[in-house]
């Protein structure tokens, strides 16, 4: 296609001057790119569908592509427009000087259009996807693995037949084995492609199964809607040409591998499946080439973990307690989570009779128990419950069963549920913290009641402490009736048989597929009820009739829920209420009567564009959430939120930096917030006051245009300056995310954050520096006790960076940096095969 660049405009006897010619090349040329578009679409689609990756360049090619076209169709939808002003005015007009203008800005947009289709060539559209291999496991305790591990690794090299079970009793270490196999075959030189970690719920749901292979396998690809036969057409199309391990935790039954999607496992495809169960009959049914039995722990190795648990400090409290500790030890029967359990229940334990005590409860489990499945290892773990210090302590632990086996729980979330539930007391600390509920948590995680997730926000539970944990909730199986837990079962609606529930307490239907809820739930002793992660579309307003004394509502997590009944007003007790991630597009008037909330959530509902009016009614409100959705604050919402004097804890989106000075200048709001997102904001200057900020903890700057970032350190009530011995960085900022940024050229700025540690900057193609080395050494001449930018950051992420040339320019690379992405950053420099960018990095 021929360039036009001349900016003659043709004329005829009424004044016409606009080229027709451009704008009919404007046009086609317009055409033929969409065309280009979407063939490439389809076959990178095709490939997505294989588990590529689109490049990046493709990616960016798209969006420019995206963003012309909106752009030459304002210019085509204004033709006529122009050519009537000109037939009307003629030559010398302002309307000529506009014409001349509009043409100009045709040529333009044609040789874009025309560079597009000429960039819009690529011989290869899409990589292997930079998705992990798989994901390290976090193993408590080592001792005795290695021998175990060693045992599994010859079986699998001496059978053909490739599918391996491991059985035991609970507690015996059956999951901590398969974790270390895990971590193995990543950490180790191997042909595997993938391995794939997935947990097996009681009941076998096989969409459960799907989705966990599936989250492993793909990126970006949406695959929530498709029914079981198409995720097994997905699961098959990607590892049928791949050498995978597939692990699976917790076989209750023999699962159809077919009906998943996993392709037959051969000895020429060299993949491996490896199960875990209780049962040895499974291992059969499952037609493993070898059922390997999990076996307890030796007395020597027994007695190496007890003692690790112990600790010196206990065992040389006095001189018996080393003999009656090996007492105990033996008690314990070889089991792993007993020995972990009751050794840091008894790490507490320094006196002789304490321990003798203990001995005698070991001696004589429950009836209760020995009536149970699991008589081996829930009367010991029994012993550790009852060490725990008080009613409160313990009620809060048994909450926690409300939640899947397996399933990761936000720390903050599970203090606000114990809170409004009212296990624990409601004072909060300055940054909106509670203190003793954090230190419940620390308590249960060091008696091995709970774990670490994988990250440090997240608790988890163990399965057979789960287990343990429902059986005394429901007074040992005699009052089923008071809880009702069906979390992560894929249930397609609330059962029937508890619509009318008299006595029920809790229910947890967290993590179905329940889409419609039409029913009327008659249940007058209800306190909690969480129904996040379903498919919620419609609840109807019978539902909230008969429900007067619950006080947490969790509707989190449902993204096709557009709206709320307005009998959401007949909730009178409700304390906390979790609408975050989900379809909300506005809130119902009936929330103004729920006087006694004092938890409201709507972060990550895009849809939802207002709470005015809302809020203010809510005066009992402490913590506040509306990070990353469509709610934005202006004068209104401001005057509006300096009404609530309770407020403690906020979460906001700011859109506009005259607003955002303002929210500053109100000390008490501006402290409060924890979670800060500046969004599509355009700016020349932007200042971020670090004593008005002093409780922030994220930040995310996203789509804007703001030239300068400014960092002041001056209250705006008081104005006062700190003192020189105050430091004027960002105290509790750790994590800070910006992404489509246009204007400056460094983030300077970012030295003030001294403890960061999560950064990610994205897409934004100014920025040539993230610290500009001699602005950052201005800044620690200026403040002495700062240290070089980055001591503490952990995890750095820098993606699709055109102009990125230099990360930072202090002489060595973080000491803490545990994960360094560079993706699509093609003028920072490569050092030995590794992205670095750390001028002098040694």
């Amino acid at each position: 296609m021929g360039n036009c660049v001349s900016l003659e405009m043709s004329s005829d006897g009424n004044g016409r001057h606009i080229d027709e010619a451009n704008l009919e090349a404007l046009h086609k040329a317009m055409q033929e790119l969409n065309e280009r578009r979407d063939d490439l679409l389809r076959r990178v689609t095709i490939e997505e569908d294989k588990g590529f990756q689109r490049l990046g360049q493709v990616q960016g090619w798209f969006s420019k592509v995206e963003g012309v076209e909106s752009q030459v169709n304002d210019l085509l939808e204004s033709r006529s427009k122009q050519t009537k002003r000109l037939c009307l005015c003629g030559y010398c007009s302002l309307h000529f000087i506009s014409g001349c203008s509009y043409g100009r800005k045709v040529l333009k947009k044609l040789n874009e259009v025309e560079g597009l289709l000429t960039n819009g060539v690529f011989e290869v559209l899409t990589e292997r996807s930079f998705k992990p291999k798989g994901e390290k496991k976090h193993i408590q305790s080592p001792i005795g693995l290695t021998e175990r591990l060693e045992m599994v690794y010859c079986q699998l090299q001496l059978y053909s037949r490739r599918t391996f079970g491991l059985y035991g009793i609970g507690g015996i270490g059956k999951t901590t084995l398969l974790a270390s196999i895990n971590n193995f075959f990543l950490e180790t030189v191997n042909d595997f492609e993938v391995v794939i970690w997935v947990v097996v719920s009681n009941d076998l749901q096989y969409l459960s199964i799907q989705d966990q292979i599936l989250r492993r396998l793909s990126l970006d690809k949406d695959w929530e809607q498709d029914t079981e036969e198409e995720r097994a057409y997905k699961i098959h199309s990607i590892l049928k040409g791949r050498k995978f391990m597939l692990l699976l935790d917790d076989l209750g039954s023999k699962v159809e591998l077919t009906k998943v999607g996993v392709p037959p496992i051969t000895y020429q495809n060299g993949s491996v499946i490896l199960f875990t169960t209780r049962s040895k009959e499974v291992c059969i049914d499952m037609e493993a080439a070898v059922g390997i039995e999990v076996k307890r722990l030796s007395i020597a190795e027994s007695w190496e973990l007890f003692q690790k648990q112990l600790g010196d400090n206990t065992l040389n409290s006095h001189p018996d307690i080393p003999a009656l500790a090996r007492v105990v030890a033996g008690k314990c029967n070889g089991l792993p989570l007993a020995l972990n359990v009751i050794g840091k229940t008894m790490a507490q334990k320094k006196t002789v009779q304490e321990w003798s005590h203990a001995i005698t409860a070991l001696n004589l489990p429950s009836e209760e128990f020995l009536l149970s499945n699991e008589g081996g290892v829930l009367p010991l773990l029994m012993v550790s419950y009852d060490s725990l210090e008080s009613a409160k302590v313990k009620s809060c632990f048994l909450y926690c069963s409300l939640f899947p086996e397996d399933c990761e729980i936000e720390k903050n979330e599970l203090i606000e549920y114990w809170l409004c539930e009212g296990f624990i007391d409601g004072d909060r600390d300055k940054d909106g913290a509670n203190k003793e509920g954090l230190d419940i948590i620390n308590l249960l995680v060091s008696s091995h009641l709970l774990m670490n997730g994988g990250v440090t926000t997240k608790v988890k539970m163990h399965g057979v402490v789960r287990e343990m944990a429902l059986w005394i909730a429901t007074n040992f199986g005699k009052e089923n009736e008071i809880l009702c837990v069906k979390s992560g079962v894929w249930l397609q609606q609330i059962p029937e048989d508890i619509i009318s529930s008299k006595v029920v307490r809790r229910m947890s239907f967290m993590n179905n597929q329940i889409a419609e809820i039409s029913c009327s739930l008659e249940c007058p002793d209800l306190s909690t009820l969480l129904l996040q992660n379903n498919k919620l579309v419609d609840i109807s307003g019978e539902f909230f009739r008969f429900m007067p004394a619950v006080v947490v509502l969790d509707l989190s997590e449902n993204k096709r829920l557009i709206g709320l009944p307005e009998e959401i007003s007949n909730l009178g007790s409700l304390q906390y209420l979790n609408l975050s991630h989900t379809g909300i597009k506005s809130l119902p008037v009936g929330l103004k009567a729920l006087r006694k909330l004092i938890y409201l959530n709507v972060d990550y509902t895009y849809k939802l564009r207002s709470i005015v009016g809302i809020v203010m009614s809510l005066q009992n409100l402490q913590v506040l959430k509306f990070y990353n959705s469509g709610i934005c604050i202006d004068a209104i919402l401001l005057e509006e939120l300096q009404l609530l004097e309770h407020l403690k804890l906020l979460k906001a989106t700011v859109d506009d930096a005259v607003s955002l000075e303002r929210i500053q200048a109100v000390d008490r709001l501006a402290s409060s917030i924890q979670s800060l997102c500046l969004r599509k904001m355009s700016a020349a200057v932007v200042v971020l006051n670090t004593v008005a900020l002093r409780g922030l903890q994220r930040l995310v700057i996203r789509n804007c245009k703001i030239l300068e970032i400014k960092i002041d350190w001056e209250s705006k009530e008081k104005r006062e300056v700190l003192p020189s011995t105050s430091s004027p960085s960002f105290k509790n900022l750790s994590s800070i995310l910006i992404s489509d940024l246009e204007g400056p050229r460094d983030l300077t700025w970012l030295a003030f954050a001294q403890n960061l540690v999560y950064l990610h900057v994205m897409r934004s193609s100014s920025i040539e520096e993230i610290i500009n080395k001699e602005k950052g050494i201005s800044i620690r001449s200026a403040h002495r006790h700062f240290v070089a930018p980055f001591r503490k950051l952990e995890y750095l992420t820098v993606t699709d960076m055109d102009e990125l040339k230099i990360i930072c320019g202090y002489p060595r690379a973080p000491r803490k940096l545990t994960e360094f992405t560079v993706r699509n950053c093609p003028k920072l420099p490569r050092d030995n095969g590794e992205s670095s960018g750390w001028i002098g990095e040694e």
